[in-house]
């Protein structure tokens, strides 16, 4: 059962999302700053990670980054989640270390389609 690490900070957004992937067999731990969300990648060496970019105490730009310079969480896939949709937007997320990139609101299906793609992308490298 993989696990998924989501760091964001709004409980709402937090509690929704985890109850659909929670339906469809991941396992979830959960941050809501960045902060939280380097910690918790330490010591839970999640799967994947769905970070929210905008968030208070250290955001996910600044998060991913360091959680990708780290070598023992760099290989760890990083979806960007933003209500951030303009023109540069997925080339900065990408920048930061981030493997992919969605938008708010989140269209379940679409995510869960770029979750599954990563999984198994890490997977084929880890065998």
């Amino acid at each position: 059962m993989p696990k998924i690490l989501l760091v964001e900070d709004n409980e709402m957004n937090r509690d929704m999302l985890s109850r659909r992937l929670e339906r469809r067999g991941f396992q979830m731990a959960f941050a809501e700053d960045g902060e939280q969300g380097i910690t918790l990648a330490k010591q839970e060496q999640p799967d994947l990670i769905l970070m929210d970019m905008n968030m208070p105490v250290l955001d996910g730009w600044e998060a991913s980054r360091r959680i990708k310079n780290h070598p023992p969480t760099s290989a760890i896939p990083i979806i960007a989640l933003t209500a951030h949709a303009m023109s540069g937007d997925r080339e900065k997320t990408l920048a930061a270390g981030c493997d992919d990139y969605d938008t708010k609101p989140i269209e379940f299906e679409r995510l869960l389609g770029k979750i599954t793609a990563l999984l198994q992308k890490s997977e084929n490298i880890a065998d």
